[in-house]
């Protein structure tokens, strides 16, 4: 009778030690993750002006890094930042807008309507899905530039630049409906059947019954296609490339700043202070959002 319960103590130990085990290495990792965010954020409100700093903790901190990058000339272009941040948003909301609306019509399908083919193409774009999208970054530059989407140097048409942008992110949005998919499968098609009983078309029944029953993962998606074109440089460099500045996105324009034609390491700091400025949105559109994010991802888990 007491070999059972000296092996049962032996296990509850065995299991608390792995725990603590678990949770130093989390703090680590977590902690090497956490040191260059906060670099940043105190090289933002720091004084002195360069890279190298002799002191991790900055000896005298403000704000006048955020005041300097606001108000300040980049690339000829008055309050630049302010300029970029604006194209931006606009690319990054109108992508948003119709990503999602592509993304959840396609899961839909995908999910309430059975037709030939639709195994064969869920399995094509899973395996496309596999491959890294800047794999075929030049060739929708090329496409991009044939159409006069991509490339405008001159100053009347570098707004063409940023049309080619939301096309470069957008037009390939469908194929990322998986995760939208499994939510639309939680919904039980006896409501859809029911509704073509009744006459409803395909689009009335998508955007009347299903759309109102999935406002987490409507949310999910929509922050999804936001955070992607706010955060992103690689296609924003290539398509926009030298292009106008003014015209520029903010991750081209922070990019120029210390390694563009007129780069200047003196800039850091306000570089610093862009990267906290750009990364606030984000972080603020999570933490409010954080509930039915969390729910989409779960829900749209269930099944595949």
């Amino acid at each position: 009778m007491i070999k059972p319960t000296v092996k049962y103590a032996s296990q509850s130990r065995n299991e608390k030690v792995s725990l603590i085990l678990s949770y130093i290495l989390i703090s680590i990792i977590a902690l090497f993750w956490v040191i260059p965010i906060l670099w940043i954020i105190l090289s933002a409100f720091r004084k002195d002006v360069g890279i190298i700093s002799p002191n991790f903790f900055p000896t005298e901190m403000g704000v006048e890094n955020f005041r300097l990058l606001f108000t300040g000339t980049y690339y000829g272009v008055d309050y630049a930042f302010i300029r970029w941040m604006l194209n931006t948003l606009i690319v990054a909301v109108v992508d948003c807008v119709i990503s999602t609306f592509l993304i959840l019509s396609v899961a839909y399908c995908m999910s309430k309507l059975r037709f030939k083919l639709r195994k064969a193409f869920m399995n094509l774009t899973m395996i496309i899905g596999l491959f890294p999208g800047f794999m075929s970054m030049i060739a929708i530059y090329f496409l991009l530039k044939a159409i006069g989407l991509a490339g405008n140097n001159s100053s009347d048409t570098a707004w063409l630049n940023l049309l080619g942008l939301i096309l470069a992110y957008s037009a390939g949005a469908g194929m990322g409906y998986q995760i939208a998919k499994g939510f639309f499968d939680v919904i039980p098609s006896s409501l859809v059947e029911s509704a073509k009983l009744d006459g409803c078309t395909n689009f009335k029944i998508f955007w009347k019954i299903i759309l109102p029953l999935s406002k987490p993962i409507i949310i999910y998606t929509a922050l999804m296609s936001f955070t992607g074109p706010w955060m992103d440089f690689i296609f924003a460099k290539v398509i926009i490339g030298t292009g106008s500045p003014e015209m520029w996105t903010v991750s081209v324009g922070l990019y120029s700043l210390m390694f563009g034609a007129q780069a200047d390491p003196s800039l850091f700091t306000q570089f610093a202070a862009g990267c906290v400025i750009v990364g606030i949105p984000i972080v603020s559109l999570f933490m409010a959002l954080q509930n039915y994010y969390v729910e989409g991802v779960t829900a749209g888990a269930v099944k595949g």
